[in-house]
């Protein structure tokens, strides 16, 4: 797909969808020796969710496990939409797009494996990350170069944030924002 035809599709993204299992995390399953498991995440994806929030884009996440690591997840980012414990995920993802008013084309939807391709063929603009299944990267219309749980959520939401022409805005507010909490934490210290 050409890049003009990328920035088209992307400047109508309302809707960001991810998967979990190798998008928001990076695939792993971590057990102790309780047969309890964990998963990683990566603040900056989470930072980015943050920024796609701040200018008004709704956020969903459709996982094929329940996990309530996932869960804890999901609402400490205050994420619009969690969808767990579904591996047919195309009624899912029309689901989201219907609740938020929003065309299949003007959501993207990242993910991994062979139960994303569903929901990445109805999207306006599928992503994938970099070692998603080869099936997956035939339907995906951009190739994220950062692989799941390492950055992939951030690239794809400054991709859509820069696409739309606010990324040098929120950019700027994230700033300011750090400037006036150090002045602040400056008048509080003396």
């Amino acid at each position: 797909m050409s890049r003009s035809e990328i920035v088209r599709r992307a400047r109508a993204v309302e809707l960001l969808v991810f998967d979990v299992d190798g998008v928001l995390t990076d695939g792993g399953l971590y057990y102790d020796e309780n047969g309890q498991y964990a998963k990683r995440f990566d603040v900056q994806d989470g930072l980015g969710i943050k920024a796609a929030q701040a200018v008004g884009l709704h956020i969903g996440v459709i996982t094929g496990l329940d996990s309530k690591a996932v869960a804890n997840r999901v609402n400490e980012l205050e994420i619009d939409e969690y969808v767990a414990g579904r591996v047919e995920k195309s009624t899912a993802f029309e689901a989201l797009c219907e609740r938020h008013g929003v065309a299949p084309y003007q959501a993207a939807y990242v993910g991994d494996d062979w139960v994303d391709i569903g929901p990445m063929r109805m999207a306006g603009l599928p992503m994938a990350v970099p070692n998603a299944q080869p099936e997956v990267l035939q339907v995906a219309a951009h190739v994220l170069s950062r692989p799941g749980g390492r950055g992939a959520v951030r690239e794809a939401i400054r991709l859509v944030l820069f696409c739309k022409g606010c990324l040098d805005g929120e950019l700027e507010s994230w700033r300011k924002g750090m400037a006036l909490a150090k002045a602040a934490s400056r008048r509080l210290n003396r």
